[in-house]
């Protein structure tokens, strides 16, 4: 609908514009920048009144703020200039309600000069808000097609903090932590053992571990420390307590990852389990509603196909312990139709044959995707792509490691992603965190390892599904 203002001569006395509004988390987020105010009532991650369950309220100047709209865009529209405007406040506003703004002009005064009631209220009717605005209107004539504001991004990260409530309740999980040498992959630990994730069990330098921890400002009382003074001899140690079930998860340190791998896949390890060992991130992108999986982006160089089924059941198992009862995995190639110069379409049409007979299972799986129509609904609208996972896909299975581990980067320094991650296909979970992961990302190694145990034990997620 084309938008049209409206000069002083066609403003009438007791003319009107009304316009429907809802308030949502992100409002509150956004005009918390705009106007510096970092009030905690006004903030949805904040807990002002001591009860989880009281909704953010908003703030009473991004409610006037509302009336904007109506005058810019409606009455007088484009070219609408404020002179003064009051306000009375009479009723909070909480995320979650609707409101309608409206305007009405009460005088005309020369030159140029309207003056309009300006009402904010609840869809029931109850009032909000009301006051008088003065209005300069627009010089010249303007009329547009449409009018908008470059797109915004909220850097939020609900999906994971949805994943971490879902830990709450549950056991934590008994964790060697492989050669802990560094204060970040220490401080880690520390982290998600205060969390109640893991109970760990450090395996390294104990004289270095104690210093480093010293450095923190916190102390290694209580926690069980084991004694390995080499890399290769720490991996032993700690796949041995795994092996003997005294742990039941393995977590990265300081050391290489192909040494703790190496240790994991050793045939004497006993951990090795039927299915080829893969690594799933889990991305929490701004701009997404739900978490997104990738695959392979970190163990398997070049997979065959038979690698890339079982990378493709592990991430199902993955996706499956985080809520998503039967989760859409799109196989990723440079094109959605099958080349036989492109070997990787081939292996992704395979691979959707063997779930349509059930040979991978737990899941809907479809391919070849490219990366646009396998995320974007309009994009495989656009190229007539008819699929139960087209523009819907929770899994991304990628063709080898560097495109996945070019993808899982990209949303993560390019797109302010989120990203944890856990190798699958062992006897336990590994938490393969890297020495760039932030406290954040290590917790959510945790807390995915957690999810997934528990998931295995009972069979049941503890996430509850989205609505």
């Amino acid at each position: 609908m084309a938008i049209t203002n409206r000069l002083f001569d066609e403003i009438s006395p007791g003319d009107t514009a009304q316009v429907r509004r809802v308030c949502t988390e992100n409002d509150l987020y956004v005009f918390a920048h705009a106007s510096g105010s970092l009030n905690p009532l006004h903030l949805p991650d904040h807990d002002f009144d001591g009860n989880p369950d009281t909704p953010p309220l908003a703030p009473a100047m991004w409610v006037g703020a509302l009336v904007s709209q109506v005058i810019g865009n409606r009455l007088p529209g484009p070219g609408a200039e404020h002179r003064a405007q009051s306000f009375t406040f009479h009723k909070a506003v909480a995320v979650g309600d609707e409101l309608v703004i409206s305007v009405r002009v009460l005088e005309k005064r020369e030159p140029r000069l309207i003056v309009l009631e300006t009402r904010v209220a609840l869809a029931n009717g109850d009032l909000v808000a009301d006051g008088v605005a003065e209005v300069f209107t627009p010089l010249t004539r303007r009329v547009y097609d449409h009018l908008d504001a470059p797109d915004m991004l909220v850097h939020r990260h609900a999906s994971f903090d949805r994943l971490l409530a879902a830990c709450e309740g549950l056991s934590p999980l008994s964790t060697a932590v492989v050669m802990p040498h560094d204060a970040p992959s220490l401080e880690g630990a520390f982290l998600a053992a205060q969390a109640g994730l893991i109970v760990p069990v450090l395996i390294g330098d104990a004289a270095l571990m104690h210093s480093l921890a010293a450095g923190l400002g916190r102390s290694l009382a209580g926690i069980e420390v084991v004694a390995a003074d080499t890399p290769a001899r720490c991996a032993s140690e700690a796949c041995r307590l795994a092996h003997t079930g005294q742990v039941r998860a393995l977590m990265k340190g300081s050391l290489h990852s192909d040494i703790l791998m190496a240790g994991v896949l050793a045939h004497e390890s006993g951990l090795r389990g039927e299915r080829r060992v893969s690594h799933i991130f889990v991305m929490d992108t701004p701009g997404m509603d739900r978490p997104l999986f990738i695959s392979d982006a970190a163990i398997n160089i070049a997979p065959d196909l038979m690698a890339k089924a079982d990378i493709v059941r592990n991430a199902i198992d993955l996706a499956r312990a985080c809520g998503l009862e039967r989760p859409r995995v799109g196989i990723l190639s440079a094109v959605e139709t099958i080349n036989p110069n492109i070997p990787s379409t081939l292996d992704a049409a395979i691979l959707s044959k063997m779930a349509e007979r059930g040979q991978i299972s737990g899941g809907i799986v479809d391919g070849p995707l490219a990366m646009d129509n396998a995320i974007d609904i309009d994009a495989a609208r656009t190229k007539g792509i008819t699929s139960l996972v087209a523009g819907r896909a929770d899994i991304l299975i990628v063709p080898n490691l560097e495109s996945g581990n070019m993808l899982a980067k990209e949303l993560t320094f390019i797109a302010h992603a989120q990203a944890a991650g856990l190798v699958l296909g062992a006897r336990v979970p590994v938490m393969l965190t890297s020495r760039a992961d932030s406290a954040r990302a290590r917790q959510m190694s945790c807390a995915l390892a957690v999810l997934h145990d528990h998931w295995q034990r009972t069979g049941q997620s503890a996430v509850v599904p989205r609505p």
